[in-house]
């Protein structure tokens, strides 16, 4: 059985990046890092196309699956690294494909020029021992497995697996984002595919007790927990007690157009926390056409109240898709848990589709409304998750 010593990273995507790529790959680096943070025997090199993780007697799969939660990876390869000499190659190849079964291809790649044989010549070679000494049969188009060669100065590593990364930019290389969190299962998925793209997210949550219960607050910071581990395991979630002006709204504005009005109380709570806290944009779990308030005349009336940008990354999803990518990152049976949040407790019977900016401004002018955002500001609470505790300590 073949004894991976060496991890090999492939950046993907940012390989297309120009003068900027050693700043997304570094940042990269550091998010592998503090993903491994509790593993202490890996040492890491970077060079222009690859990161290598040596091992030292880690367990591989414990890396192995924190790597395939890392943005910015394409793919990688546990491999076994051996010394840069054909016969030593020839040899190591023919005992890895011992261990597979099927048709095969070899991949061979000589990044270093100096090497006596080019690829194709090791390639030929590596096969023809296979061959020669094996039932398996070469297949180019569709082999059954592939032996990845690639030769470097201070070594070849050596591997038959190619593991899929979760692709996407390194989190937080694009800035960072203030996400509105619910307990629902739109949410958490807009905030994964924020991630994904190299934004990094704090979370804000509107509870209203006691309307909504302690579980459903601790729903929500077991949701950040959840996917803090796709930007280093740490996320900031401010949770605002919004009892008193969601209690204002539905005393002073038309029933139909109350879930507007709290819409728009929310993002302009969120610019504010968005500023305090460095945030470069609002991100929400909304899609379009899936309740009332995400018809295009709804967005456009909520937007109506900031000009901070806010992201939508699920705009164009279908139910089925975000439910499937909520059971993907793993936040779906926390989502279904029947604890409520402050949207659903006061569902009005017949929330108005196409509300007019007019309107809402006509309603909004019956109460005093800033100074219960002045309220809910003043008494935010934040709290930072770790994974799966909360770390008073980031704070």
């Amino acid at each position: 059985m073949i004894k991976y010593d060496t991890v090999l990273i492939r950046y993907g995507e940012l390989s297309t990046k120009g003068k900027n790529r050693k700043q997304f790959v570094t940042k990269l680096l550091n998010n592998i890092k503090n993903s491994m943070s509790d593993l202490d025997k890996l040492e890491y090199r970077q060079t222009y196309e690859r990161i290598y993780i040596k091992l030292n007697d880690t367990d591989p799969k414990i890396v192995s699956d924190r790597l395939k939660e890392v943005f910015g990876i394409s793919s990688f390869s546990l491999t076994q690294k051996v010394k840069s000499d054909i016969d030593v190659i020839v040899e190591a190849s023919y005992k890895a494909s011992l261990e597979e079964k099927g048709t095969f291809k070899v991949i061979a790649r000589r990044n270093d020029k100096s090497f006596p044989y080019i690829s194709d010549q090791i390639n030929r070679m590596v096969a023809s021992k296979i061959l020669k000494e094996t039932e398996h049969k070469v297949d180019v188009h569709n082999p059954d497995f592939k032996i990845y060669i690639e030769v470097f100065e201070d070594g070849t590593y050596i591997t038959c697996n190619k593991i899929e990364g979760a692709h996407g930019y390194p989190t937080g290389i694009n800035g960072k984002s203030l996400m509105l969190l619910s307990g629902g299962i739109d949410s958490p998925v807009a905030g994964y595919l924020m991630m994904k793209r190299g934004i990094a997210c704090e979370a804000i949550h509107f509870a209203a007790p006691p309307y909504t219960s302690n579980l459903a607050r601790e729903k929500v910071l077991s949701l950040a927990s959840i996917i803090s581990k796709y930007q280093g395991g740490k996320m900031k979630v401010h949770i605002v007690n919004f009892t008193s002006l969601q209690k204002a709204i539905y005393d002073n504005c038309h029933d139909a157009y109350a879930i507007t009005i709290m819409r728009r109380m929310m993002v302009r709570i969120a610019e504010i926390i968005a500023k305090q806290n460095n945030c470069l944009a609002i991100s929400t779990g909304e899609s379009l056409g899936q309740v009332a308030s995400q018809t295009l005349e709804s967005v456009q009336c909520i937007n109506e109240v900031t000009n901070f940008p806010i992201i939508r990354p699920v705009v164009t999803y279908d139910k089925e898709e975000i439910i499937d990518l909520a059971k993907k990152i793993g936040t779906f049976e926390t989502s279904i848990l029947p604890y409520e949040d402050c949207c659903t407790i006061f569902d009005p019977k017949n929330p108005v589709t196409k509300p007019t900016i007019h309107k809402a401004q006509e309603l909004e002018c019956r109460f005093d409304f800033q100074s219960y955002i002045q309220e809910c500001i003043d008494n935010i609470e934040t709290i930072c998750v770790n994974m799966n505790e909360k770390d008073e300590d980031y704070l």
